[in-house]
């Protein structure tokens, strides 16, 4: 055999194999049998790693599952925690809430106002906020934050819509406000002894609320306080609420009474003193008075027993430390320019603060007749300065006043009002009124060890009692005097639906299980007696802006110095350019002489129009609304006085539409 060559070297320099035809037959049989080994050696391998691929999905789907599994579990564990048994409702409620807003028909408010208008989605979500509140109430000292967030979460529920639904501001004394800062932004400064018709000279002896806002729209960068307006009860509700809670929890550790009493303070404040105004930014600064002094002005030795435990209420709080003189001091000068701002901004809210300071002295623990005395003399250096012409006139109503005690207390009203929508409203403002006084009444009698230590609280609901005999307050004092009694009033009547925690008497275990009892159910009732008594007349608090598009025009067609006339002077835009015009608003007088009216609308009132001045009436769907609500007329009067003035020949029309008519007194006509 011949021996072969080195095998050539290829590129690679690997040697090449050689082919099938250049082996023996021998040597194909080893290769058979090797292949024959190889290819079942894959077909094992394949097998194998089938196995383990199937292996492997059995085991990534049991992982899977697994997973699943415990993501259930963990999802159920959740859900059944304790705050998602306060986040559950809170969200319901939101939607629900949110889902109602677009079904609101604000612009079609009939005699019932936006009672008939709410969607049955909008009660559903008050109602589970209730429930939600309720549930808080069970953790509320440990998880104070939840009942906080129920308590902003109604306020802007019951308040808010307005703010966002209406295109016009709400309240015919709100869009007032707003002509007034409108006024003092045209002019730059006050006129505290120019003379303006209506009272309206008042607002430039009292400017700091309104030097406020005018800082405001500028740093806002709008165009006037309009653009804010609507939203001052939600935000005036917010920062009042921290307030409370100092006041509160200075006489109680229990956070369900405390967040309970804030809750009806938010129900029971339904007088309309929210809105953008001096009184309601006033209340805030009085209410922020009142928590410095019962927190930060105990005088020392003076709380005796009511810091032994043992001889105070389960849930009263011990008295603050005491402080000493140069502390109080201190605290005075922090206490002045918020006193005087609030003298600054309001006629009313610093007599009553006198007399809630006034009320504290009585008790040994506030004693400070340092404060009352500062707090009296900015108040009459105040009103013998920029406000002497008012304060002046005030004391000559004193005279007719002062004992008037039925006088004084009695609503605003010409008459009584007509129509369901007003009567309901009285109603429910009655029962409202009863069930507070009722509650607290209760809490005071069952409550004997709470009422020790909360005494001050107690007094200053009652200190503004006293000034029913003293005015009337243009028919409001019986409204200011239930605003400022309603923080102790509210307090106490959370004590009466909150029974005291830890006692094991049987008496207590019954309270316990009434109130769990009473306490949602009475909360029910006192938010069903809010809405009709906030929103029962808001078609009188509503203008369309082509009402108050027509407003306008009526007095910027009118020239400077004319009288204009109105029925009267709530509706929206009633005094635009109040500055520029005299007022009438013919109705605002007892109901005998407006009786004596209808009977000659046009003679009546041509009869009380100057010689050779110009005069113009506004007669607007509000108006009408708002003198049924308000009693001045009998139903359809309105009505009649518009027909009336429309076929005098004393009486030419200007405009009419369905937002409203304006007529020009033509006084060289004979009828």
């Amino acid at each position: 055999m011949q021996r072969q060559g080195p095998a050539p070297v290829t590129g690679s320099g690997v040697p090449p194999q050689p082919s099938a035809t250049d082996q023996e037959p021998g040597d194909r049989g080893a290769e058979e049998r090797e292949t024959g080994v190889r290819q079942a050696g894959e077909r094992e391998t394949g097998v194998r790693e089938a196995g383990e691929r199937e292996t492997g999905v059995r085991e990534a789907g049991e992982r899977e599952t697994g997973g699943a599994t415990a993501v259930r579990g963990r999802l159920a564990t959740a859900l059944r925690s304790p705050d998602a048994l306060n986040l559950v409702p809170l969200l319901v409620a939101g939607a629900l809430w949110l889902s109602a807003l677009p079904g609101i028909d604000f612009r079609s408010m009939d005699e019932f106002g936006l009672l008939d208008r709410f969607p049955l989605t909008f009660y559903a979500a008050l109602a589970v906020l209730t429930c939600g509140f309720v549930i808080t109430l069970r953790r509320a000292g440990t998880a104070p934050l939840w009942p906080a967030t129920y308590c902003a979460a109604m306020l802007v529920a019951l308040k808010a819509p307005p703010a966002i639904l209406y295109d016009t501001v709400r309240y015919a004394w709100a869009s007032k406000h707003d002509a007034i800062i409108s006024r003092l932004l045209d002019q730059g400064t006050v006129h505290p002894g120019t003379e303006l018709s209506g009272g309206m000279s008042a607002y430039d002896q009292w400017p700091g609320f309104f030097s406020l806002d005018a800082a405001l729209v500028r740093a806002f960068g709008v165009d006037a306080a309009a653009s804010f307006i609507n939203w001052a009860p939600v935000a005036l509700g917010l920062l009042t609420v921290p307030v409370l809670i100092l006041v509160y929890r200075t006489f109680s550790d229990d956070w369900r009474l405390v967040w309970t009493g804030v809750w009806i303070f938010q129900l029971a404040n339904w007088v309309g003193q929210d809105y953008l105004s001096p009184q309601g930014f006033s209340y805030l600064l009085y209410l922020t008075v009142f928590a410095v002094v019962v927190r930060h002005f105990v005088l020392p030795g003076s709380a005796g027993r009511l810091r032994d435990r043992a001889t105070l209420d389960p849930a009263a709080a011990a008295v603050p430390p005491p402080t000493t003189t140069r502390q109080r001091a201190v605290a005075v000068l922090f206490l002045v320019p918020i006193i005087a701002t609030i003298n600054a901004s309001h006629q009313l809210t610093p007599v009553m603060l006198c007399a809630s300071l006034f009320a504290l002295c009585l008790t040994r623990r506030y004693r400070n007749l340092g404060l009352l005395a500062v707090t009296g003399l900015i108040m009459l250096v105040w009103n013998l300065t920029m406000g002497r012409e008012l304060f002046l006139d005030t004391l000559g109503t004193l005279r007719e006043k002062a004992g008037d005690l039925l006088g004084n207390s009695r609503p605003g009203f010409a008459g009584d009002p007509t129509g369901p929508g007003p009567e309901l409203v009285g109603s429910a403002n009655i029962l409202m009124v009863l069930a507070l006084g009722g509650l607290a009444a209760a809490a005071v009698l069952l409550r004997r060890r709470l009422v020790r230590s909360a005494l001050p609280l107690l007094l200053t609901a009652a200190a503004p009692l006293p000034m029913f005999a003293v005015n009337d307050y243009g028919g409001e004092m019986i409204f200011r005097v239930y605003l400022f009694g309603l923080p102790g009033a509210a307090f106490f009547a959370a004590a009466a639906l909150v029974p005291a925690a830890g006692a094991a008497s049987r008496a207590a275990a019954v309270a316990r299980r009434t109130a769990a009892v009473a306490l949602p159910l009475t909360l029910v009732a006192m938010l069903a007696g809010f809405l009709p008594s906030y929103y029962g007349k808001e078609g009188m608090h509503y203008a369309p802006p082509g009402e108050t598009a027509l407003t306008r025009r009526a007095f910027d067609r009118a020239p400077d110095g004319a009288l204009i006339l109105a029925a009267t002077g709530a509706f929206a835009d009633s005094y635009y350019r109040y500055d520029h015009y005299e007022r009438w608003f013919f109705t605002e007088q007892e109901v005998d002489e407006n009786l004596r009216m209808l009977k000659d609308p046009a003679g009546y009132l041509a009869g009380g129009i100057p010689a050779g001045r110009p005069a113009y009436v506004i007669l607007t769907p509000t108006q009408g609304e708002a003198v049924i609500g308000e009693g001045y007329l009998p139903e359809g009067g309105f009505d009649r006085v518009g027909e009336a003035l429309k076929a005098s020949p004393l009486f030419a029309v200007v405009e009419e539409s369905r937002y409203g008519l304006v007529l020009r007194y033509r006084p060289t006509t004979t009828g």
